[in-house]
């Protein structure tokens, strides 16, 4: 049994502000993150992103790119279907690949980035595209990295 409690926890306290100590490098995120979204679908990508940033635990992430997805369209039943995603019946051939590879990228120390799950999004994807998907999942692996260690917090809604 669960309750619902409407008092809110405070999130842990930012640790560092990468913005305002190291500028160059995040100026050069911010524009990785523009160099690797050209040619992806929004849709798409934004369902990397929260797939990513969940297998990541970067709370940050998955506020801000589920609450992008919704503004670019997407459902909140196949949000919160993400982490199953394998049992619904609701993802396209196209985002299955997407999403097998995303949690291959992102969960690298576990095989690694298994040849089959490589060909079926290349089945999938023209190869430009692969490349562009390639550099978004690398990006908001990166993205996740930094929200967690600096300790990003949502704002409160």
């Amino acid at each position: 049994m669960t309750t619902n409690d409407s008092a809110t926890v405070p999130a842990p306290a930012q640790r560092i502000s990468l913005p305002d100590l190291a500028p160059d490098f995040y100026k050069a995120m911010s524009a990785l993150e523009r160099a690797s979204r050209k040619g992806v679908d929004p849709v798409l990508a934004e369902l990397v992103k929260v797939h990513a940033s969940m297998l990541n635990g970067c709370a940050f992430c998955i506020d801000m790119h589920s609450t992008d997805a919704v503004k670019n369209g997407e459902g909140h039943h196949r949000l919160l279907s993400l982490p199953a995603w394998r049992e619904t019946p609701w993802f396209t051939a196209k985002e299955r690949a997407a999403l097998a590879l995303t949690e291959s990228i992102t969960l690298l120390t576990q095989g690694h980035v298994p040849d089959a799950v490589y060909e079926e999004a290349a089945a999938q994807f023209e190869e430009a595209e692969l490349a562009q998907l390639i550099t978004l999942i690398i990006t908001i692996n990166a993205w996740n990295r930094v929200g967690v260690t600096s300790r990003l917090s949502p704002a409160a809604k």
